[in-house]
């Protein structure tokens, strides 16, 4: 019986995602979610796995609002050795998208990660802002940005589902990062998700650390479900 349920729930996700970048260069990420679901973290796991790859990398700090969001990425690019790209609070996010891109295509940059506020997918004006980035990006550069990676709390069970759908509705999503998928979480709305919207999970954080984080492996994450 577990064997035939493995192989049942195995069916309903797509195959490994193979971890490789747009040909774009820089190749720019755009990174989304809904407040609380740790998307700065990922970003600092992103960064820190892409120069680990020894790619260099760029961070835009385009989440203008929160308060001393700026200087919590700050010290994550430190520690990873990366260089970030900030204006002054309450500034326009999609500018300071376009001074990353800009800055990347002078310098050189491997791949340009767009942070963003985190946002409820209820608020209709934050939504706009994020295709007010989108719109910038792509008039600075061709075809950018070339992924829009949407972060889920693992710990948000089917709500994640809602918000996939709204930020689909709202930006080109292109995969999924599980934020927070360790304790006690098993982020089982990710069958849905994948059944709906057909969207990839690219990665999962595991963990507080920059090294907690890994490509999604489907045999795995169905073996956790499964209690192995």
């Amino acid at each position: 019986m577990r064997a035939s349920l493995k192989s049942s729930l195995l069916e309903r996700l797509a195959p490994p995602v193979a971890e490789a970048l747009p040909p774009a260069h820089p190749a720019v990420i755009l990174v989304v979610g809904v407040n609380g679901s740790g998307k700065t973290t990922t970003i600092a796991k992103l960064a820190h796995r892409f120069a680990e790859q020894g790619r260099t990398v760029l961070v835009g700090a385009c989440d203008t609002y929160r308060a001393a969001a700026a200087d919590q990425l700050a010290i994550w690019a430190e520690r990873s050795q990366v260089q970030i790209v900030r204006k002054e609070e309450g500034a326009d996010p999609a500018a300071v998208a376009f001074e990353a891109l800009e800055a990347a295509s002078v310098l050189d940059y491997d791949v340009v990660l767009l942070d963003t506020a985190g946002r409820l997918h209820v608020h209709k004006q934050l939504m706009e802002e994020l295709k007010k980035i989108q719109r910038v990006a792509a008039r600075k550069m061709e075809g950018a940005p070339h992924e829009v990676w949407l972060v889920l709390d693992a710990t948000n069970g089917q709500n994640a589902i809602q918000q996939a759908r709204l930020f689909t509705a709202a930006v080109q999503v292109t995969g999924v990062i599980v934020a927070k998928l360790d304790g006690t979480a098993r982020a089982g709305a990710l069958f849905r998700i994948q059944q709906e919207l057909g969207l990839p999970v690219r990665y999962v954080g595991t963990g507080e650390g920059k090294e907690d984080f890994e490509v999604f492996e489907p045999a795995a994450f169905v073996d956790a479900i499964l209690g192995r």
